[in-house]
């Protein structure tokens, strides 16, 4: 009477796919040593020889969960509650991992949140402008190249060791939440493909870039794009109370993280259109421009809201 989840793993997006279940195994692991309710971690079942997943005889792999009975997945918030226990779930996950040994695990996808990195690749694809679009898009450009500098502090904060490299989830979306059927209280996070180390600060941005604008991601009428800042503070309070272990140069920069991911993802979605749409799906000409508009609209919203977004990190931060 057991249920269970088997996903087949895309090879295409992970090529060290024994890195990413590595990956996996330890920090699930790690999480279920220190809860006692089972639905508060993913499970991997292990195959007939004890190995984590499984490679057909055509090269597929294939991976299995134990199945997390009486819990829903939501795609959007039907209140600022499910909204507040996507917070607890991330930054329980970040608590629950704060000692584990990040350096340890594999980079999922290299240089994934490197944004300097990210940097360097919009640069090349300016350069190459391999279907003549970088003319029409050059306030654009601008925007992006305008913020480098900046968008560079957290990166080089990692380096100097002036912010803890951590384990990052770095798929920080609600319907990344699994939620109690009945009290709609958190129970874990799932999709675990891209754990790799990093920063707790772009699992938080990420979370706010999806999750606090009032807008769709490729949303044309860029008058409808901003950021909530009700959002911004449900998110934050959750977020930092179940993570208490954050360091003061960490809260400090959480609006930065926001923002940085918020440009980094419209730098992607330009470099995308830039290049002719190779790497995201898109369903109709300029969606990918018009997702990197509306990431850069949320953004300079962002920018005009600083200091309260400074402000409610230090309230909550406090409370």
């Amino acid at each position: 009477g057991r249920r269970y989840i088997l996903q087949g793993i895309n090879e295409q997006v992970f090529a060290d796919i024994p890195g990413m279940m590595r990956n996996i195994a330890s920090v699930t692991r790690h999480i279920s040593a220190r809860v006692s309710d089972p639905r508060a971690c993913l499970h991997l079942v292990p195959t007939l020889s004890g190995e984590d997943y499984y490679v057909d005889a055509g090269g597929k792999s294939w991976r299995v969960y134990d199945f997390v009975e009486n819990s829903i997945c939501l795609q959007k918030p039907d209140s600022p509650c499910d909204f507040y226990q996507s917070a607890v779930a991330f930054g329980r996950f970040q608590q629950q991992l704060s000692d584990f040994p990040a350096h340890t695990l594999s980079e999922a996808i290299p240089n994934f949140h490197n944004t300097p990195d990210r940097y360097r690749l919009f640069r090349e694809a300016i350069e190459r402008n391999a279907v003549g679009r970088a003319a029409a898009v050059q306030p654009e450009i601008d925007f992006a190249l305008a913020r480098e500098a900046e968008m560079a502090t957290i990166q080089n904060a990692l380096a100097a060791g002036d912010i803890p490299l951590r384990v990052a989830h770095n798929d920080t979306k609600l319907n990344n939440v699994l939620l109690d059927a009945k009290t709609r209280k958190a129970l874990c996070v799932v999709d675990l493909d891209t754990v790799m180390p990093g920063s707790s600060l772009f699992d938080f941005g990420d979370a706010i870039r999806y999750g606090a604008s009032t807008a769709a991601e490729d949303e044309r009428d860029l008058s409808n794009v901003s950021m909530s800042l009700e959002r911004f503070r449900i998110f934050t309070r959750g977020y930092v109370r179940t993570c208490p272990n954050l360091t003061a140069k960490e809260l400090e920069l959480l609006p930065l993280g926001a923002k940085t991911i918020t440009v980094e993802c419209g730098m992607r979605f330009l470099t995308d259109h830039i290049d002719g749409d190779l790497y995201f799906t898109v369903h109709r000409e300029g969606q990918n421009l018009d997702r990197a508009r509306a990431q850069f609209k949320l953004a300079a919203d962002m920018e005009k809201k600083w200091s309260e977004m400074q402000r409610i990190v230090t309230e909550e931060t406090k409370a």
